[in-house]
């Protein structure tokens, strides 16, 4: 009996679980808009355009800081994983190049994420914003196709490059910001290609 009444509390307890990843990805898709939108987004709106009731919605984030860097996680795994594919497709240096396209458009079209973040991470007690580590790796990876491919210079790290293009982030993106970051980024390509081996 005892064993029979565990598997029925298993049954009904799928279907929560499932309930539970599709409110808790209906929160995060709903806070990226309204917080890209404005960084001062109430959590009351983004559970209630969410559908979900409060209590639902602090089990899944109890806190402003705990939703930002969730979503501050997810979307730079999206930008991380856009590397492979590129690589695959195109030439190294090409797919440097278009991935460092990849990261521009992040930086300018999620503007208010990126206040969200600063505040979530800036006040006194909250906890540091996570590193790059999914973003540097893809970035690693791509560095050291193209110097295999000697169509870069050897020994760039993917900390050279963050900090080499870090004026991507000082570009205002309620300009036309594209034309100013391609040159940027056309810039910087072409220092990265001077002294390669097979050029």
């Amino acid at each position: 009996m005892g064993s029979r009444g565990g598997r029925v509390r298993q049954k009904k307890d799928a279907p929560l679980r499932s309930d539970a990843q599709r409110n808790r990805e209906r929160i995060l898709e709903v806070a990226l808009v309204e917080l890209t939108r404005s960084a001062d987004a109430p959590l009351s709106s983004i559970a209630k355009k969410a559908c979900v009731g409060q209590g639902t919605f602090y089990r899944h984030f109890p806190s402003r800081e705990a939703l930002v860097l969730e979503i501050y996680r997810h979307e730079m795994q999206q930008v991380a994983d856009t590397a492979a594919p590129l690589l695959e497709s195109r030439e190294p240096d090409r797919a440097l190049r278009e991935w460092m396209d990849r990261l521009a458009r992040f930086a300018m079209t999620k503007a208010g994420l990126a206040d969200a973040i600063r505040q979530a991470t800036s006040a006194p007690g909250q906890p540091a914003k996570p590193g790059h580590t999914p973003v540097t790796e893809a970035a690693e990876l791509l560095l050291r196709a193209a110097e295999q491919a000697g169509t870069i210079r050897p020994g760039i790290t993917a900390d050279d490059l963050f900090l080499t293009i870090g004026g991507l982030w000082t570009i205002d993106p309620h300009t036309d910001w594209q034309p100013r970051a391609t040159r940027l980024l056309d810039f910087v390509m072409d220092a990265l290609r001077v002294g390669a081996p097979g050029r």
